[in-house]
């Protein structure tokens, strides 16, 4: 079975503002959470997308 579309991961500075069942990432600062997000939108081979300043999801479409 392959997996079309999900949301892989979360990556936040604000963990006030996020729960739910996908693997989440708290950083401590913007430049940390851009640098999660870029190594595993290439590790998990998906596509990041920032929802704000203090977030991002890797999806895979």
């Amino acid at each position: 079975m392959m997996m079309e579309k999900a949301v892989l991961s979360v990556i936040t500075t604000n963990k006030d503002k996020i729960s739910g069942g996908a693997p989440i990432f708290i950083c401590d600062t913007k430049e940390e959470m851009d640098n999660v997000a870029a190594n595993l939108e290439a590790i998990l081979d998906g596509i990041s997308h920032a929802l704000s300043n203090e977030m991002y999801v890797i999806v895979k479409h």
